[in-house]
């Protein structure tokens, strides 16, 4: 038997699935892994949330007759943000 391939929890453009798992991106070992990659640096983890935010809102309208799903502020930004 062929061992088999792990793949990273990345986003699979222009769905937005995660490589690995399969769900919507991101999944929580991606973003287990995102807070521990900006630890030391929150704002610029959601300064490139945002920015991949953005990329998918464009990708995803396209799927969809030119709109983009309503929750994707809930889904890049509103996990990442930092309690005070």
């Amino acid at each position: 038997m062929a061992p088999r391939r792990i793949l990273p929890h990345l986003p699979s453009r222009p769905t937005w699935r995660c490589q690995s798992c399969g769900i919507a991106w991101p999944c929580s070992p991606a973003k287990l892994r995102l807070l521990g990659e900006y630890r030391e640096n929150r704002t610029a983890l959601m300064v490139y949330l945002e920015t991949l935010k953005a990329e998918a809102a464009e990708q995803l309208a396209e799927l969809d007759s030119g709109t983009p799903p309503a929750d994707l502020a809930r889904r890049f930004l509103h996990w990442a943000t930092p309690v005070l």
